[in-house]
């Protein structure tokens, strides 16, 4: 939670953060907040959510404006960018944290809507986004991709949610050789287990009492872990990293 807002390293920026009022996504809005920038964060139905986050922010002092949009239909991405883009008046950071969450199925089970439904949303909204971004961000912004330790640790069941991840991770290397002449850095973060209600959601009591031992600094990670590793990308010291992926997990990869 924000407990005060002081004069921080994203004073006067602005950012749109995609999938924002829950889990890693409120994290982000309000560590990045924290420091100063004006945030604009979409959601994709609960409101409840959107509403608690703007309230989180505003009593620590920051601005945190939530919109609605459902990244199933990607028409949605371009649409929050170019209202964002108004109500902020200029982009300077952009994080795409939005992903579709979806039962565990096989490829042998997978049927091409829910193909085309995790494509759509984790990987053609992104694209979306960092087009506009390409197209209108102000010079030396910072555009910062959630991906998944799934990449380089991969599970049965998950097989269209780790390619989605893989071609933002592509993305993010190409987008950073095209966009470094206008000094912006375009990174990834790659978050392992972190305790989120989807991680919760979809793993046994049994299963979280294992995660520990699996990671090196044992624990479970926390929303806040990866908000502060988004925040050092977005800031001042982050200028010198561009096409990069860090993997923000405890050492589980």
């Amino acid at each position: 939670m924000i407990e005060g807002l002081r004069m921080g390293t994203l004073q006067g920026k602005t950012a749109v953060v995609t999938g924002g009022s829950r889990g890693i996504g409120r994290a982000i809005v309000e560590r990045l907040a924290r420091e100063g920038a004006h945030v604009v964060f979409s959601y994709a139905k609960d409101k409840d959510h959107a509403v608690a986050v703007e309230q989180t922010v505003s009593r620590g002092g920051g601005r945190a404006h939530g919109i609605q949009a459902d990244f199933t239909d990607p028409a949605n991405a371009e649409r929050l960018m170019k209202q964002a883009d108004d109500l902020l008046e200029g982009l300077d950071i952009l994080v795409n944290n939005v992903a579709l969450a979806f039962t565990p199925t096989t490829i042998a089970d997978t049927d091409e809507d829910l193909y085309d439904q995790v494509m759509a949303t984790n990987t053609k909204s992104t694209f979306l986004t960092i087009r506009y971004a390409a197209r209108n961000m102000r010079d030396a912004g910072r555009i910062i991709n959630i991906s998944t330790v799934n990449t380089v640790r991969p599970a049965p069941g998950i097989a269209m949610y780790t390619a989605s991840k893989g071609a933002i991770e592509q993305l993010t290397a190409a987008a950073a050789m095209e966009l470094g002449s206008r000094s912006i850095t375009v990174n990834a973060v790659s978050p392992g287990f972190t305790d989120t209600d989807l991680l919760r959601g979809s793993n046994s009591e049994q299963a979280l009492a294992q995660i520990p031992r699996l990671t090196p600094l044992g624990r479970i990670g926390q929303p806040a872990d990866i908000a502060d590793v988004v925040a050092f990308l977005a800031g001042p010291d982050g200028r010198w990293l561009t096409g990069q992926n860090l993997h923000a997990n405890g050492g589980f990869a």
